[in-house]
């Protein structure tokens, strides 16, 4: 339980891209841009606080592309697509930690 308890924050980005396939009003896209920017950019700087650069890379990229400052901009069918894989991704993460922590407890 604590394992989710230190990574709720990813759970919520899954949700919020997840539902970004719905039909929302642009204020929800808005806000997801800031949510994921600093939810990438977050799970970037804990990535490089454990010394795992290669998740500093993934997720500071997923933050440079949802940041609503300087925004890409895409097609609603291609803004689809990435917030699938990226949802796909915070996911991966949060079985890896998991299972490293597991991995680190049987020791």
């Amino acid at each position: 339980m604590n394992f989710f308890k230190n990574n709720w924050f990813k759970i919520v980005a899954i949700l919020f891209l997840l539902g970004a396939l719905a039909d929302n009003p642009y204020g929800y896209y808005q806000f997801l841009r800031w949510a994921i920017l600093i939810i990438g950019a977050y799970s970037a700087y804990l990535a490089h606080n454990t010394g795992k650069k290669v998740w500093v890379w993934v997720f500071g990229i997923i933050a440079v592309l949802f940041n609503p400052i300087i925004p890409f901009t895409f097609q609603r069918g291609t803004w689809q697509i990435i917030d699938v894989v990226v949802a796909i991704i915070f996911f991966t993460s949060l079985f890896i930690n998991m299972k490293e922590k597991i991995k680190k407890n049987k020791k």
